[in-house]
């Protein structure tokens, strides 16, 4: 376990490496739902101010 750990002298690079890798993976993940989020706020707020412009119809 030890020779896994220490990558063949290499962990000083190989380790922070992983570390910055799931860190941007874990930023873009965050960003996509916080994005997906707003938006769909947004998009309610649309329609709710839609809904109450819309003229009844009366009907004849």
């Amino acid at each position: 376990m030890d020779k896994f750990l220490a990558m063949g002298g290499f962990a000083l690079y190989v380790w922070p490496a992983y570390a910055a890798f799931f860190v941007i993976l874990a930023g873009d993940v965050l960003a996509t739902v916080v994005r997906r989020r707003r938006v769909l706020r947004e998009l309610r707020g649309r329609l709710a101010r839609q809904g109450t412009r819309r003229r009844p119809r009366v009907s004849t």
